[in-house]
């Protein structure tokens, strides 16, 4: 307390002087119209920059939040697509009101799962992600992976918690895709060279094909709905010892980013594949 009083005694004249300031720069601003206009623009415009740093701050902190609010977003605007409906017949007319059940049956095909990824390749020749869904969230093999991009590859492996998925980036991995104009199929695979491009073969010379066209997901998929982004052609390469082009596609998905994808679950998948195998062991 005592070198309070030797600071108000020993700066006495300073402080008095301040204190004289304030009051007369407040009698200036409040009474004089253009002082005070000046001077609350000059405030407004210091507490909006400061106001602007703090949210940015609070905003970079809640990125996390944010994300996981947007992936169950997409989930749920995923779900209304018409690609997730089929309906036992092709008369049958859609609607609104008919998103998942009709007078007859369910009819909702394709159910989104968000997950998140927890570990990924893109530099070897057999890349695989890891992702925090898995059996006990129903989760199963040959289940196909998408990100808010694209296609990303399907499950091969699941767990209690986990699910392994092969990468659209691994040799051995194949997917049926079309061309968005024209619908045009072909196969797609990965050469192992650069983790940003994959081939799509088998299309026919008479395919009117374009740089920058357009790759989808094909309806003949039992992993994946129709019209889901695969790619853009990037390069036409021409064989002329056969019929068919090779197409080099620039990927839709970023590999090198992915947080969280979409697992998707084709609820009629088991039914389809019963049927196929049974007519293939019937016709051997």
């Amino acid at each position: 307390m005592r070198n309070v009083f030797l600071f108000i005694r020993r700066y006495f004249n300073f402080l008095f002087f301040l204190v004289l300031q304030i009051v007369s720069l407040s009698f200036l601003f409040r009474y004089n119209k253009f002082h005070e206009a000046a001077f609350m623009g000059v405030a407004g415009e210091m507490t909006g920059r400061l106001n602007e740093k703090f949210n940015n701050v609070g905003y970079y902190f809640k990125l996390k939040m944010t994300n996981e609010e947007l992936v169950r977003e997409n989930k749920r605007l995923n779900q209304l697509l018409r690609e997730n409906l089929e309906g036992p017949d092709s008369n049958r007319k859609l609607v609104s009101d008919t998103t998942y059940t009709d007078s007859l049956k369910k009819i909702l095909k394709y159910v989104y799962l968000e997950a998140k990824v927890v570990g990924n390749s893109v530099n070897s020749q057999a890349n695989f992600l890891t992702i925090h869904r898995g059996a006990a969230e129903s989760v199963k093999p040959n289940m196909g992976v998408v990100s808010s991009q694209g296609i990303v590859g399907t499950v091969v492996n699941v767990s209690e918690n986990y699910a392994v998925v092969m990468s659209l980036l691994h040799r051995q991995y194949k997917v049926v895709v079309k061309l968005k104009n024209g619908g045009d199929r072909g196969t797609v695979e990965w050469d192992g060279l650069s983790p940003f491009f994959i081939t799509l073969k088998d299309i026919p010379k008479s395919a009117r094909v374009n740089i920058g066209d357009t790759i989808v997901t094909s309806q003949t998929s039992s992993l994946f709905p129709p019209n889901i982004m695969v790619g853009t052609v990037h390069e036409i390469i021409d064989d002329k010892s056969s019929n068919f082009y090779s197409l080099r596609l620039r990927t839709a998905t970023n590999f090198f980013n992915l947080e969280y994808v979409y697992v998707i679950q084709n609820t009629q998948y088991e039914e389809q594949k019963r049927i196929e195998d049974s007519t293939r062991k019937k016709f051997q």
